[in-house]
């Protein structure tokens, strides 16, 4: 690759199941920000990176190699994006998986000549000390949504957790994670987002955080259900399949009519401080007092372990088929590097 003017950074936070792909794809019909379909770097590589030991050069290049692959083969292919393991390597100032994770987005936004890359691997908040130390220009987006309706949503999908118990301890740590991050960075450089304004004035919104991020407005960017980016995400799995459609302005409340009582009176009773700190009003108010048994936990985990293997075995086949190189190239991983250290 030749030289470049180094693109900054924009960062995607909150819990999936927000709007996040929604927002990524709009965001992407600039001509100034690249936004490709997220392989979650991270929040996959940050746990194996116990697997390669300490990164010598050999190791580092490894890593490179592996992240590079797994990048390859996440289920919305980076169209036009060529990576190259030597220039990750040539341009990394430290040995890290938070520089190959920055010069991968990096080059999505040099083919692109963009200003800006950005990742909507939202979890990514909780590496935000990390991020920064790598990306020092780095914009944060908190993306957030009723959590309710987050949980309803990932009840649904082929990833996450599937009990309300789990999916509302979820959306806490996330949730509280980043109004903790909001409290430490300064608003030129954290802009909040929520959702269901988002859907009922997009407009509005989005040419308020194009002025947050300094750049031009388009109306194209709301004509994203016509781009090839969001063809692409739509046909590679079941629960991106609304992005080839319009902006769905009711797609709010779901939860009322297809979660039962209980479930609502667990998440409220987890989230009742976050939920109303984040504006939003509980079903219930006496949740604020209710008490979860150290039994009943034990019950909702033996049930979320269930759930997901019956919504794994009731999948798409062609979902899990989108899916199936990613896993095959982490069984390698593990099994090579497990092997090698004995």
């Amino acid at each position: 690759m030749e030289s470049f003017l180094k693109p900054d950074g924009i960062q995607i936070i909150g819990t999936q199941r927000s709007g996040s792909n929604l927002l990524r794809v709009i965001l992407d019909q600039s001509e100034q920000i690249a936004s490709p379909h997220p392989p979650h770097i991270l929040v996959t590589f940050v746990p194996l990176l116990g697997l390669y030991g300490f990164l010598t050069e050999e190791k580092y290049k490894l890593l490179i190699a592996d992240v590079v692959s797994y990048v390859k083969a996440n289920p919305v292919p980076w169209d036009g994006v060529e990576l190259s393991e030597t220039w990750i390597f040539e341009n990394s100032t430290t040995y890290s998986l938070f520089e190959i994770n920055r010069l991968i987005y990096e080059t999505a936004a040099i083919a692109k000549n963009a200003r800006y890359w950005c990742c909507k691997s939202m979890a990514n908040v909780h590496y935000a000390a990390n991020l920064e130390q790598h990306n020092p220009n780095l914009k944060y987006i908190y993306l957030y949504r009723d959590g309710r309706d987050v949980a309803l949503s990932f009840k649904k999908a082929i990833v996450g957790e599937k009990h309300i118990y789990q999916l509302a301890k979820q959306w806490f740590t996330d949730q509280n994670a980043c109004i903790e991050l909001s409290r430490k960075i300064t608003k030129d450089w954290f802009f909040s987002l929520n959702y269901e304004e988002l859907i009922a004035n997009p407009s509005k919104v989005i040419q308020e955080l194009c002025r947050f991020l300094a750049i031009d407005y388009s109306e194209r960017m709301l004509d994203f259900h016509h781009s090839k980016e969001s063809k692409a995400t739509a046909s590679a799995g079941e629960m991106w399949e609304n992005l080839a459609k319009p902006i769905i302005k009711d797609n709010t409340g779901k939860y009322r009519k297809e979660l039962r009582a209980e479930e609502i009176d667990i998440f409220e009773s987890i989230n009742h401080q976050t939920l109303t700190d984040l504006g939003y009003k509980l079903d219930r108010p006496e949740n604020k007092r209710k008490q979860i048994s150290e039994n009943d936990i034990e019950g909702y985990n033996n049930e979320n372990d269930l759930l997901k293997k019956s919504i794994l075995l009731n999948a798409r086949q062609s979902d899990l088929d989108n899916r199936g190189p990613q896993l095959a190239i982490l069984k390698r991983i593990k099994s090579q590097y497990l092997t090698a250290s004995v």
